[in-house]
């Protein structure tokens, strides 16, 4: 090593992942690097012509019990881990005749690939669980002062660059980078294999240890504010439908709370079963309807509240048509997202051509919103010095089980509507109250100390459009002025969970009015 640079004149090749490794291989051997592989990187090199030595050359010994040991041998961990500046170290693999090894290239078996595959069996996974590869990496890693390690095949150009430029040299800042990665790398996989047996022998829902891994995306402009810095992380292997997985089809960066009011919008929106629209603001649906067209959808969720719905994000629940673009462009309002399953080209075209929404919008296709796909089963919650977990509402209460308490039933309509209203306060911040008509949500009070004044917020939201509407609490009411409120409104139906000492006097105020009153014995607060 001379001026921290470490020429590498041998190299250990054993990866599993194959991408790429002809090319680095034959670029190590121009710059004069002498190779030596196992198994299955053995033979695909030397199909490809690459000249390249079998690790048992080295160790003066066999693989053996089906490949399970081919490198856990003294002659390849003392030519990894031996310090090149310690005369005892160099002159013990002299004695040994054990020959130094410069760079280690090793990426692991597919253990969580195989371990997400439909259909692996235990034994399957247990077999793809690496032993001599993880060693490999943390000697290299261990002694980055002298030995290069590659991890991954994003590594092998921009080292093999490097390498050029060095006369086949490594520098110190280089090696000491590829060093941090890798032990990042055998962590993350000794992370999975200890989820997976968690879950294999885990009793209770959540574990006494909680490992969470994530990997970043891309930095963001800006968090919730200028002044505060901001990164996207997404969660290795999830494959459901989500603004993780989305493709961005056009537009500039999402910022921080274009993310948040986007799975805001993605998780109200799935849950309808006709054509369907949302509008997010400031993580609060705004807007919400179903029709039996997607334009005639967009214009009623619109029509709740279009002074609110300006500089809001957009959720569709089908493929976004020319109709629905075209209705989007004529009505003046400022979206700063839109996501939806998908685009028609038309519909593509008319939401980019116009210079003001070309410079502004992001489409993001997030893909079939299917029901039974992939959703994260988890939701955490950071506070400083701990982290808060529960399992999802992902309940899908239709109402079903409610109890009718009321004199009066709910007429059909008031049902259609009751459950329409009970779906979208499940997205509301609490104390949260919607009002909904015909399919469209014409009142929203969220977020409010006070449940009398969710409801009185709501009302004035909706006005006139109040008569005859139903209304949704995500708690019970406490007190009968919520309904007094709702009654001088025109509200003809509620729905709440009840469950307050003061039920009876509510629901004497419901039959006061001749108010359908339902309850679900379901919460949904959303802090």
């Amino acid at each position: 090593m001379t001026d921290g640079l470490q020429v590498i004149r041998r190299a250990l090749l054993s990866v599993s992942d194959k991408l790429g490794l002809v090319s680095f291989a034959q670029g190590l051997r121009e710059l004069g690097v002498e190779l030596y592989s196992t198994g299955g990187t053995y033979r695909v090199l030397q199909e490809a012509g690459v000249a390249v030595r079998e690790v048992a050359e080295l160790t003066g010994f066999p693989e053996i019990l089906d490949g399970r040991v081919k490198t856990l041998h003294p002659h390849i961990h003392a030519a990894i881990l031996a310090r090149r500046d310690d005369p005892e170290h160099r002159a013990t693999l002299a004695r040994l005749g054990i020959v130094p090894i410069d760079l280690v290239v090793c990426n692991l078996y597919p253990f969580a690939a195989v371990r997400r595959r439909p259909g692996s069996s235990h034994e399957e996974i247990i077999e793809n669980i690496d032993i001599g590869g993880p060693t490999l990496v943390r000697a290299a890693a261990k002694n980055y002062a002298f030995v290069g390690v590659v991890t991954d095949p994003s590594q092998y150009a921009p080292v093999l660059e490097e390498m050029r430029q060095h006369q086949g040299a490594l520098t110190y800042q280089t090696r000491e980078r590829l060093a941090a990665t890798a032990f990042e790398h055998v962590a993350h996989y000794d992370r999975e294999i200890a989820q997976y047996f968690a879950q294999l022998l885990q009793s209770e829902t959540f574990p006494l240890h909680l490992h969470l891994h994530f990997e970043r995306r891309q930095f963001l402009r800006y968090g919730e504010n200028p002044h505060q810095q901001a990164a996207f992380y997404i969660e290795p292997g999830f494959a459901g439908v989500s603004v993780a997985t989305s493709q961005v089809l056009h537009g500039k960066e999402l910022s921080f709370n274009n993310i948040l009011d986007l799975d805001s919008a993605l998780g109200l929106v799935r849950e309808f079963e006709q054509p369907g629209v949302v509008i997010i603001k400031h993580n609060n649906p705004c807007g919400a309807a179903v029709a039996g067209e997607l334009v005639e959808a967009y214009q009623r969720a619109l029509e709740g509240d279009p002074q609110s719905a300006y500089g809001g994000v957009v959720g569709l629940n089908r493929v976004v048509d020319a109709a629905t673009a075209q209705a989007m462009v004529e009505s003046g309002q400022f979206i700063e997202a839109i996501i939806a399953p998908d685009f028609e080209a038309e519909a593509l075209e008319i939401l980019t051509k116009r210079p003001k929404w070309r410079a502004n919008v992001r489409l993001l296709r997030a893909g079939k919103l299917q029901e039974n796909g992939q959703r994260s089963a988890f939701d955490y919650r950071h506070v400083e010095g701990g982290l808060l977990m529960q399992t999802r509402d992902l309940t899908r209460d239709d109402l079903l089980t409610a109890r009718v308490v009321t004199r009066r039933q709910p007429t059909e309509a008031e049902w259609a509507d009751l459950r329409f209203a009970w779906t979208v306060v499940k997205h509301v911040k609490s104390n949260a109250i919607v009002i909904a008509k015909a399919g469209q949500v014409v009142g929203v009070g969220a977020g409010q100390m006070s449940r009398v004044d969710a409801v009185r917020i709501a009302i004035s939201k909706a006005g006139p459009r109040a008569q005859g509407a139903a209304l949704a609490s995500d708690a019970f009411f406490p007190f009968r002025d919520n309904v007094d409120e709702a009654a001088r409104a025109g509200i003809t139906a509620i729905v709440q969970p009840g469950g307050s000492v003061r039920d009876q006097e509510v629901i004497q105020a419901c039959d006061e009015y001749h108010i359908a009153l339902v309850h679900t014995g379901i919460r949904h607060f959303r802090h």
